[in-house]
């Protein structure tokens, strides 16, 4: 007599992660369909206006030298490191916010790049540190500060709250050494530096560009790898470990997989602020909360970052602004809507 109910669950079960398997992979091919179509309009944007088809030509070989240039030179590199930048960002975020349970545990708010920016900006400025060297030590701080965070909301476990309140504590902080470095700094040094403020893809470092392709290709498969717990972790850690998942090795694996996103993402575009807080709920809309929403979020950062830079080139006539300005614009009013919720609800999320 118990048979039956015990396999018609099973049955449900099985049919629910095929429904959520099947909505994630159509909402994953939508935005990388739309990605595509955004990174080729890109191309065709600027003072040089190019023709689709130059485009086209150029990538294949087939173009003028004046066209190539444009293209492949000026044009490409920027497009890539934001759409890797944005990829990174976006599962950096969703990986955070699901570990903590808190929609307000990304790497922009929780101090993660204001750490890489405080380690960045003191490299640069008082060491005369740059290319792979910066790269390295940006993402040495980060795992410092990442590590620091999560010992202070250590208490017999880590708490979405605690985590977030002394993640702000610590980017409050690392904001002020940022400010310092910069007053203190010499006219062309803090020039170079302003990068470590807002965020900017004006001015990509091929040596930088190149860490970042290496470490997203790394970073990306060992992320979807250890998100796939997730699911289980958000039904609380007694349950968790009833299915075989051990709670707090997961989150320091999590942790340590989403600070080294963020850290090679800020190492090349300085802290570009919401992309992270963004493109994880919206993901998490569109296909629902665990693993399945870790490849919709790297779509979305990505997506949010090539329009966001579009947008910061062409919004205003001869005027090239940072691409954190952007998306600042954009996350804050979130930010403001999130937190008049939480406090009307009475919850984090």
């Amino acid at each position: 007599m118990t048979r039956a109910p015990h396999a018609e669950t099973l049955a449900a079960v099985r049919r629910d992660r095929r429904h959520g398997r099947a909505r994630a992979l159509r909402v994953s091919l939508v935005l990388a369909v739309l990605l595509l179509l955004v990174a080729a309009i890109s191309l065709t944007l600027g003072a040089a206006a190019v023709a689709p088809a130059d485009v086209l030509a150029a990538l294949v070989g087939r173009a003028d030298r004046l066209t190539s240039f444009v293209i492949l030179e000026l044009r490409l590199p920027r497009l890539i490191a934001g759409a890797l930048v944005g990829a990174c960002l976006g599962l950096s975020g969703a990986l955070i916010q699901s570990m903590a349970r808190n929609p307000l545990a990304s790497p922009d708010i929780i101090g993660i790049t204001a750490a890489a920016s405080a380690t960045g900006s003191i490299a640069l400025v008082w060491f005369g540190i740059t290319g792979l060297a910066l790269s390295g030590i940006v993402l040495g701080g980060t795992l410092i500060a990442a590590a620091l965070i999560y010992v202070l909301a250590w208490r017999r476990g880590v708490s979405g709250y605690r985590f977030v309140l002394i993640g702000i504590g610590i980017a409050a902080f690392c904001g002020g050494i940022v400010s310092y470095v910069l007053t203190r700094a010499d006219l062309s040094d803090a020039q170079q530096a302003l990068v470590w403020l807002t965020g900017s893809l004006n001015a990509v470092d091929p040596a930088a560009l190149l860490v970042l392709g290496v470490g997203t290709t790394v970073l990306l498969p060992c992320a979807l790898l250890v998100g796939r717990p997730l699911g289980a972790l958000s039904l609380g850690d007694d349950l968790a470990s009833g299915l075989g998942v051990r709670p707090e090795r997961t989150r320091l694996l999590v942790v340590g997989t989403a600070v080294a996103l963020a850290a090679i993402a800020v190492a090349v575009a300085g802290p570009v602020s919401f992309v992270a807080f963004l493109a994880a709920p919206i993901a998490r809309g569109l296909v629902g909360r665990g693993s399945l929403a870790l490849v919709p979020s790297a779509l979305l950062g990505a997506l949010i970052l090539v329009v966001s830079d579009i947008a910061a080139q062409f919004a205003i006539p001869g005027v090239v602004l940072p691409v954190g300005v952007v998306t600042g614009i954009v996350g804050a009013p979130y930010l403001l809507w999130l937190l008049a919720r939480t406090n009307r609800i009475g919850r984090g999320g």
